[in-house]
């Protein structure tokens, strides 16, 4: 039987029907937790992730909303506590990647990619942690990932997203850190996912990680199983890299 750490927890997962995000949905609900699925229009796909969490005897409900508006949010986050009394885990994966021309992208389109990964989580975050503080207990993780760590060409506003939300992370894990909520991130690097033709393709595999395969889904899902964890409570305002060795970090 799988150890159940996350029982009584409830987690609020972004993205949460598809790719990474459905992999943290279904590995958070193996662990115990309760999970909010949200999509911003795709009730069905929610709805699929939520049946196989509770076909595994996990329980889960779907949202559909857009972070970006807090009006949503406020909502989503209430149907998150009416159906499970409280939201203790955050994890912002939601993201929108694109691939445009610096000088051809329209402030528009940098605007929506930068306000989904930051203004988002933003706004998740004022509405969930009133609940961590209230319980002495509450867990984070926003995922970022590695193309703002080395650059990459027609992807400002994505970049520019991801490095913001850095630094909202450890702005929020400095100032919790002395209310038993630990605030983390996740960089996944090359995934093995289902990617919209807007985020371009994969750069070739002779261009991938010393591993020499791209990573999987659940092996970015379980380092977020393991910050989430009760036991790692000492781990706050970091970044763990899953690259398969392609960045090491600084």
């Amino acid at each position: 039987m799988t150890a159940q750490p996350l029982a009584g927890h409830t987690a609020f997962v972004t993205g949460g029907a598809r790719n990474i995000g459905r992999g943290i949905a279904l590995m958070l609900a193996d662990a115990g937790a309760n999970i909010v699925v949200n999509t911003l229009q795709d009730q069905a796909a929610g709805d699929a992730v939520v049946g196989e969490i509770e076909a595994a005897g996990g329980k889960a409900i779907t949202v559909v909303g857009d972070i970006v508006e807090r009006d949503e949010v406020d909502r989503m986050v209430g149907a998150g506590r009416d159906a499970f009394g409280k939201i203790d885990i955050l994890i912002a994966n939601a993201s929108a990647r694109g691939m445009i021309d610096f000088l051809d992208m329209d402030h528009e389109t940098f605007r929506r990619v930068v306000d989904i990964s930051l203004d988002g989580t933003f706004h998740l975050a004022q509405a969930t942690l009133p609940m961590m503080v209230e319980s002495g207990w509450g867990r984070i993780v926003t995922l970022g990932g590695i193309s703002w760590h080395v650059g990459l060409k027609r992807r400002a506003h994505n970049l520019a997203a991801k490095a913001g939300l850095t630094g909202l992370t450890r702005a929020l894990a400095a100032e919790f850190a002395d209310k038993g909520i630990t605030v983390n991130s996740v960089s996944p690097g090359m995934i093995e996912t289902v990617r919209p033709a807007s985020a371009g393709a994969l750069p070739a595999q002779g261009n991938g990680p010393p591993m020499g395969r791209r990573g999987e889904v659940d092996e970015v899902a379980s380092a977020v199983r393991f910050l989430c964890d009760p036991q790692q409570a000492y781990i706050t305002g970091q970044i763990i890299q899953v690259n398969g060795g392609i960045y090491y970090g600084t």
